[in-house]
């Protein structure tokens, strides 16, 4: 039996999908979240063998509930379901630590072995997400691609001297996730602070001062 749990904000693509899982007898939906925030309460609690989550949500969304949870050890495997295949999108997802990536025009069939796959904790891809990985990684990347458009808007607030928690009271997302973008910020720049992070972002054009 493969638990899932769906998040969603539409309470009909959700009542959808779950109808979809529950007429299949290896499958149980055990929860159903309408935003970030409460897909990680229910994850925490149901601990589900995998999450189908949306990317656009009110409130927190769904990329930060990805990182969120990787960040409190929640093992469920995350499946992105969603609308949108640009690389603004799916590489963050991925960066982030979701085991799959699928768009919601899916066949059936395909969502039902995307999830079994992904409860094997096997990676899973709709044929034009992996075009758009293999074309990332094939193309000159712009210094402004270098971080995702979250990990900017964090490093922008640390320029202008907000601290990690108003940094995350801005962005409505939790203090622990905001670290989080840091260090993938630090990772991604090969650099050890947040002063040299500023630095570094400003000598790569990826911040213009004000």
């Amino acid at each position: 039996m493969i638990r899932l749990l769906i998040a969603d904000d539409h309470p009909i693509v959700r009542d959808g999908l779950s109808g979809m899982f529950a007429a299949e007898p290896e499958f149980e939906v055990v929860g159903q979240a309408g935003d970030g925030a409460e897909a990680i309460r229910l994850a925490e609690a149901l601990r589900p063998d995998v999450i189908l989550m949306d990317l656009q949500m009110p409130g927190m969304n769904g990329l930060d509930a990805i990182s969120a949870l990787a960040e409190r050890g929640v093992r469920s495997r995350v499946l992105v379901l969603t609308t949108y295949d640009t690389d603004g999108y799916v590489v963050p997802a991925i960066e982030a630590g979701a085991t799959g990536y699928l768009l919601k025009d899916a066949p059936r069939d395909e969502l039902l072995r995307a999830v079994r796959s992904a409860a094997e904790g096997r990676p899973v891809l709709s044929p034009s997400v992996a075009d758009t990985l293999m074309n990332h990684v094939r193309a000159p990347r712009a210094p402004e691609l270098l971080l995702s458009p979250r990990e900017l808007e964090v490093l922008q607030l640390v320029a202008s001297g907000n601290t990690n928690r108003e940094a995350a009271r801005h962005l409505f997302i939790s203090e622990a996730t905001v670290k989080t973008h840091l260090l993938n910020v630090y990772a991604k720049l090969d650099v050890s602070d947040r002063a040299a992070a500023v630095a570094e972002a400003y000598n790569r054009g990826l911040l213009k001062p004000s």
